[in-house]
Formats: C-alpha cells, structure tokens, sequence
C-alpha cells in the first residue's frame, strides 16, 4: 500500500516539473526574442560606426584645413556633413 506521503511527494514533484517545463519554454521564447534584438540593433551599430568614423575623419580633415573653422562647432560641422551623405546614399 502507498503511503500518503509518497503520493503527496509524487504530486508535488509532478507539479514542479510542469513548472520547470513552462519554465523552460518562457526561456526558449526570451532566447528568440533577445536574438531578434540582437539582429536588430546590428543595423544600428553599424551606422554608429560609421557616423565615429565619418566624424573622426571630418575632423581630421578640418583640422588640416589652411584656413580657421573656429567658429564652427567641429561636432555639429560632422554631424551636419554625415547626416547629408547618409541620407544621399539611402536615396539613390
């Protein structure tokens, strides 16, 4: 004869690996959904990469210029320059 115990331990062990199950599909959905994040803001980094170094070349080559910039913000100055050759290049 099973003992009362027994029966409650399986019932409760019965119970707990539901949850682990459902657990482990919570998790598998969050996997997917950070994997498309992922993919997503590689498009970002992307263009951040090239706005740092659209930038940094924009100052370098200000910086060589013959003749004084002072009065133009050098970050403004690249981001008015990037910004016109990013949206050149996603138009054509």
């Amino acid at each position: 004869m099973e003992s009362p115990h027994e029966r409650e331990q399986g019932l409760l062990l019965a119970r707990i690996i539901a949850n682990v199950e459902k657990l482990n599909e919570s998790i598998l959905v969050l996997n997917r959904t950070l994997q498309e994040i992922n993919v997503q803001n590689m498009d970002v980094e992307l263009v951040a990469q090239m706005f740092k170094n659209y930038q940094s070349n924009v100052l370098f080559n200000l910086e060589g210029e013959s003749f004084s910039l002072s009065f133009i913000n050098p970050v403004a100055a690249s981001s008015i320059l990037f910004y016109s050759w990013l949206t050149n290049k996603f138009t054509e």
